[in-house]
């Protein structure tokens, strides 16, 4: 007999079924009225949208459970079961989208279900029972938990304030922390490197610096007693959900110690080269330079300017798995795959950079990366290495590629060694990148543009930082960058290839004839890559005026980046 609306009608007749199946729903519409609608808001991730595509599959998975065409109890079950899963759907799609959006900051993903740390949470719960409450879980280089000390003791008030440096400097986004004497006054300084910028924090009496700064040398393993000699250890830190690597090194001079922790130093020299910042004709340019595998070829960034990262990805980009691979290196910052990562140690007694240098060449190498230039012995011996088999990375400290051709000129004393080495030179430095949750775009006067040599009609708009956000018609700081304006950094470079030409102008010393024959090249500075992602909206005008050096006229860059753009 065909079923009757009646019938129907007596499925959903007793009350708990109706609110068995309203239940998930409640629970699903409060979590995005008050997370996720929230969330989208404050980081600008279209929450109208959004909200439209939760309000769709809340009305799919409704609908689904009421019209559900089984009868009795397994039509409650397969009901409820389906609308379940369309709201997890729902619930799974917003977290997994915005967590990998560039403007939802790392401590502001919206969390999933994680397991991963179940064991340390359990670890830092069980030793906090037991002594004072801490935040950190800190492991030593051998993996073993620093214990927290008894709660009201003067150890607990030291680890207390060793974790609030560590805390502080996470949440301003801090790649390096400081704490240093500020020369003055018997205290000492917490600095912050955020974006490659120096912000003080806060300063510090020098008894409570040295205590904290004891602490964490305790935690590394290292000698607490030796205040002069420079010591590095890697540290774990646990921080609600998240590991961390922290690379902490202490010195001495004549002001007093010095420590410096570098957060997840690992993860910033991890980068393919499409993610440096190479525009795209210095990719090509790049490219050509590693398939070349020959010669010498300098890389040059300032200090902090991302040199490391520069030199690992170069060195990345060969087989290591075909080719015997190795690098020279005083501070290993990151394992690299099949690469022999050779140290050097200017503490052993009677160990030369040179010589060591010397023997790594000797092994008949395919690609050695060299991570310093110290003195003309070594660049002597990289000249004396064989330039028509080996590939040659050397790392200078410079701010462009003149200089740095004619630092290794002077360091190898030899023009025509030196330039029948080189193959090809990458220079490079970094700028912050703005905000792009909270930039703000502006119309640039005319006569800005005339000093820039930008015309007026291929660049109408330009940006500059912000810091704030409106929410609900209300200024914020922005949650992204903190107020800052900028959040991160990217590399801006020159890349200029040596062929048989360019190395004879070397080899005459004439390097304004070798600046002409790179324009006339159509290879791109570093003041012209910068101005491009000006004009493109990546940085500011002013954040290109304090990074670029002002040896090169800032004309002929901004003309060639508007014709680029």
């Amino acid at each position: 007999m065909p079923m009757t609306l009646a019938q129907d009608a007596l499925i959903l007749v007793s009350p708990w079924k109706p609110v068995l199946l309203l239940v998930p729903l409640v629970a699903w519409a409060r979590l995005i009225s008050s997370n996720y609608d929230k969330h989208a808001a404050r980081f600008h991730l279209e929450p109208k949208r959004w909200n439209s595509f939760h309000l769709f599959m809340g009305l799919i998975a409704f609908a689904v459970a009421v019209l559900m065409p089984l009868q009795g109890i397994l039509g409650i079950v397969v009901g409820l079961a389906a609308e379940v899963a369309i709201l997890a759907i729902s619930m799974l799609a917003y977290p997994l989208i915005a967590n990998k959006d560039e403007r939802v900051p790392e401590d502001h993903h919206v969390k999933l279900l994680d397991f991963s740390n179940a064991q340390e949470a359990k670890e830092a719960k069980a030793a906090a029972k037991h002594a004072g409450t801490a935040e950190l879980l800190l492991r030593t280089p051998d993996g073993d938990t620093v214990a927290v000390p008894e709660k009201d003791t003067e150890e607990f008030t030291v680890r207390v304030a060793a974790e609030g440096v560590f805390l502080r400097g996470k949440l301003a986004r801090a790649s390096e922390i400081v704490v240093r004497p500020t020369g003055k006054d018997q205290t000492y300084g917490v600095i912050f490197l955020i974006d490659g910028v120096p912000t003080a924090d806060t300063t510090l009496p020098a008894a409570e610096a040295v205590k904290l700064m004891d602490y964490w040398k305790k935690a590394g393993d290292l000698d607490i007693s030796d205040r002069r000699r420079k010591q590095a250890a890697t540290v774990g830190v646990g921080h609600l959900d998240k590991k961390h690597k922290v690379r902490l090194t202490t010195a001495g001079g004549q002001t007093g110690m010095m420590l410096t922790l570098m957060l997840d130093p690992e993860l910033a020299v991890r980068r393919k080269v499409s993610d440096l910042g190479f525009l795209a004709p210095q990719t090509e340019a790049v490219n050509k330079i590693v398939e070349d595998a020959t010669g010498t070829v300098l890389l040059a960034t300032p200090p902090d300017g991302g040199g490391t990262t520069l030199l690992y990805t170069m060195v990345r980009m060969h087989d290591a798995y075909t080719q015997n691979v190795q690098t020279i290196e005083s501070d290993i910052q990151d394992e690299i795959e099949g690469v022999r990562q050779n140290p050097f140690d200017p503490r052993a007694e009677g160990q030369e950079y040179s010589t060591l240098v010397r023997s790594i060449l000797r092994r008949d190498p395919d690609v050695v990366g060299i991570a310093e230039l110290p003195d003309a012995a070594t660049a002597k011996e990289i000249c004396r290495g064989d330039q028509e088999r080996t590939r040659q990375y050397v790392l200078l400290r410079g701010s462009g590629g003149l200089q740095a051709i004619q630092t290794w000129c002077k360091a190898v004393g030899d023009l025509p060694a030196a330039s029948e080495a080189l193959h090809g030179v990458i220079s490079g430095t970094l700028v912050r990148k703005l905000c792009q949750n909270c930039r703000v775009g502006y119309t640039p006067s005319a006569d800005m543009l005339k000093k820039l040599g930008l015309p007026a009609d291929k660049v109408p708009q330009l940006f500059k930082k912000g810091g704030q956000v409106l929410i609900k018609n209300k200024p914020e700081t922005c949650p992204m960058c903190n107020g800052g304006g900028y959040f991160g950094q990217e590399g801006v470079f020159e890349v200029f290839p040596l062929g048989a030409a360019e190395r004879e102008l070397v080899k005459s010393g004439n390097l304004a004839a070798l600046r002409a024959e790179f324009r006339k090249r159509g290879y791109p500075t570093i003041q012209q890559a910068a101005l491009l992602k000006a004009v493109e909206g990546i940085t500011s005008i002013e954040e290109i005026m304090r990074v670029t050096s002002s040896g090169e006229s800032k004309k002929p860059a901004a003309k060639k980046a508007a014709a680029a753009s």
